[in-house]
This record gives C-alpha cells, sequence and structure tokens, in this order.
C-alpha cells in the first residue's frame, strides 16, 4: 500500500482537538508510515495543542458567525472565500486519500473544497445535537461517527455509524487507581470526596455555587477537589488553606481526579460526557447555557432519561441544588443506580471504532 495521506480538520474548542488528535494517534498506531496534516483557525487553540501533540498544522482565517449583533459578522464572507482558496492549495498540494472533520467552522471550508475533488471523507460528531458546521457538510461526507443514538434524525441514515467519542486512554483503569488517586491529593480515605469541574477556562457559576456551600460541605464531612479554571483560580485560590478543600486552577492527572472521586459536578460538553460514562461515577450535570444550541443540555438529558446522571440548570441552580444534591449524597442506592446506568452508555473503543471506519473508506 502506498504512503496513506490524511488531513484532519477541527477546532476553536477541545472538544473538536481532542477527538482528532485522538484519531490521529489511531492512524499512526496502525499505519507508522501515515502522513497526518492538521487544519483549524487561526489564533484558536489547536495551532498550539496540536504541534504539542507532534503533528504539523495549517490555519485558516475563519471564525464562526456570532449570534448577536455584531460588526465582526461583516467579514464573515471574506474570511469564507479566503479560507476555501486556502483550503484548495492545501489539498492540492498535499493530496490526501482521506479528510476527516471533527466539528468547528475550522472544518467547514477544508471539508467542501475535499468534496469538490471527490475525496473521501469522514465526519465525527461529539453531540447529540449536531454542529451547524456538520449539518451542512453530512450531505457529502461518506461516513458519519457519532456519540449519541438516533442521530439519524439529523443526519443521512445509511451514512451513520454510532462508535462514541474519543476518550484519553488513561481512563479505562480508573477503577484501579482510587488509592493512588486519595495519595495524590491527599485525601481521607475515610470521607466521601466531591469532584468539581468547569473546563479548562472554568464555570463561573459553578465556582459560585461550590463557594456558597463551603460550610455545608465541611459540616457533612466531604472533602472537595474544586478545578477552578484558568479564568478564576485568583478568585478562589484563598479557600487552599482550608483541611477539606484541594482548590487548583487544571488537573494534571485527570485519571487519579476521577478515580478518586465518590460524585462529581460538572459541565457537559460532549468529550467530558463521554469520559464520565467510562468513569462510571455519579455525576450531577450543570449544563452551559452559553453555548451553541444549548447543545450541552442535550447532551446530560440523553443521559438524564436513562437514569444515568442527575441535571441541575444553570438557571435555577441555587434554589433547586441544596434539595437534589444532598439527599443523593446521602443515598448509597442512588448513587450506585446512576454508576452502573451512566457505565452502560460507556463507549471505550471509540477511537478505534473510527479509524476501523477510515480503514473501510481506504479499501474502497
Amino acid at each position: 500500500m502506498k504512503q496513506l495521506k490524511v488531513i484532519l480538520s477541527g477546532g476553536g474548542t477541545g472538544g473538536h482537538i481532542y477527538p482528532a488528535i485522538s484519531i490521529a494517534n489511531e492512524i499512526k498506531l496502525r499505519f507508522p508510515n501515515a502522513e497526518v496534516l492538521f487544519v483549524g483557525a487561526k489564533d484558536r487553540m489547536e495551532m498550539k495543542m496540536v504541534p504539542d501533540a507532534g503533528y504539523p498544522i495549517k490555519g485558516l482565517w475563519i471564525s464562526g458567525i456570532q449570534r448577536s449583533l455584531s460588526p465582526k459578522n461583516l467579514l464573515f464572507p471574506i474570511k469564507l472565500l479566503s479560507s476555501l482558496r486556502k483550503s484548495k492549495r492545501i489539498i492540492r498540494d498535499f493530496k490526501p486519500d482521506l479528510v476527516i472533520g471533527t466539528g468547528g467552522f475550522a472544518s467547514g471550508p477544508l471539508l467542501r473544497a475535499a468534496h469538490q475533488k471527490k475525496i473521501p471523507s469522514l465526519l465525527q460528531e461529539q453531540n447529540s445535537l449536531p454542529g451547524i458546521t456538520n449539518k451542512l457538510l453530512a450531505k457529502k461526507a461518506d461516513v458519519i461517527c457519532t456519540a449519541y443514538e438516533h442521530m439519524e434524525r439529523y443526519f443521512p441514515g445509511e451514512k451513520v455509524v454510532l462508535t462514541g467519542n474519543p476518550v484519553r486512554q488513561d481512563l479505562l483503569q480508573v477503577d484501579n487507581k482510587m488509592e493512588l488517586g486519595q495519595k495524590y491529593f491527599k485525601l481521607d480515605p475515610q470521607r466521601k470526596t466531591l469532584l468539581v469541574l468547569g473546563g479548562s477556562l472554568g464555570a463561573r457559576r459553578i465556582n459560585q455555587l461550590v463557594e456558597s456551600q463551603l460550610e455545608e460541605f465541611e459540616k457533612r464531612g466531604l472533602q472537595v477537589i474544586w478545578q477552578t479554571g484558568r479564568l478564576y483560580y485568583q478568585d478562589y485560590k484563598k479557600y487552599e488553606e482550608r483541611e477539606n478543600l484541594r482548590v487548583l486552577e487544571y488537573l494534571n492527572r485527570m485519571d487519579l481526579a476521577y478515580a478518586a472521586a465518590d460524585i462529581i459536578i460538572s459541565r457537559a460538553g460532549a468529550g467530558t460526557v463521554s469520559e464520565l460514562c467510562i468513569v462510571g461515577k455519579p455525576v450531577v450535570f450543570i449544563p452551559s447555557p452559553n453555548v451553541a444550541e444549548d447543545h450541552q443540555s442535550k447532551n446530560a438529558l440523553a443521559l438524564a432519561e436513562k437514569d444515568a446522571a442527575v441535571v441541575i440548570a444553570e438557571a435555577s441552580v441555587d434554589e433547586n441544588f441544596p434539595g437534589i444534591f444532598y439527599p443523593l449524597l446521602e443515598s448509597e442506592e442512588k448513587m450506585k443506580g446512576l454508576s452502573l446506568n451512566i457505565k452502560k452508555l460507556a463507549k471505550p473503543f471509540a477511537t478505534s471504532n473510527i479509524v476501523d471506519q477510515v480503514e473501510k473508506l481506504i479499501r474502497k
């Protein structure tokens, strides 16, 4: 077989970038001589994350349309034309055998240029409600790999393959790391541990909620690993001195944080939801309402419908949290039920399943 050449495109958020890197790693594992190129949006996080992962990347001058009236929207047609032209040059020069889109506006121009050249393409959709870019690209794509059931509501049914979302492989063994996690975070094995996640930047309302509950957490003997995020760490690091708190800007060992936790409060980004299914701990989701098409609420509710998680809307979190969270914390039966049900939804071999589809397209 001649040297395989693949372009992966997507970005804007970690939820689009991490899956793309995972897929690239699996492709390189199966085809060590494969040449892999990334295409992303200039000035977005992929321009650093992808080179850090060891892959070359080319940037397009592209951004999404602002949903509010904004002068930035006036530039959108110019950016789109510029990105389409550059995408055509990238396709012409690199000559890929296959292109893969993982969502985000950066993947739109690149995959459109590939479709015009009749190059096979695969889409990977992380959310239960697809993004605009993938909806637009679906008609010409060859395969659409999804993380949720019933996605034929949005995509051509004959193209949809339920694979799950790629996740970090070190999460597959968290069941065996509880003691290691407790030692790493200097926790008391006799006390229950709450893990609070708000994403790498942080979640302002979740942080405010945790701050308002600190006295109650302490009264109930609950210890907390509190990931505040980069934007908010300076506001909350003053609580580091409390014996039952571990206040952190970022979690370097996410596997050990998951392993040490008895219960988790989290946003509901697609990648996080997929990780939490594999981890199999009881979760209270507080979805962000500030994302495109409110897809975090859709992700969380898809689990809640199967009694696999609890969801509290951010708008009512202050009034509803105490009456939902503390009874759950006190009910071993309810906690165990949520754990069992969320674990049933796990797709631990998602990356491998997606690259199986890549191989089928190559053989065609």
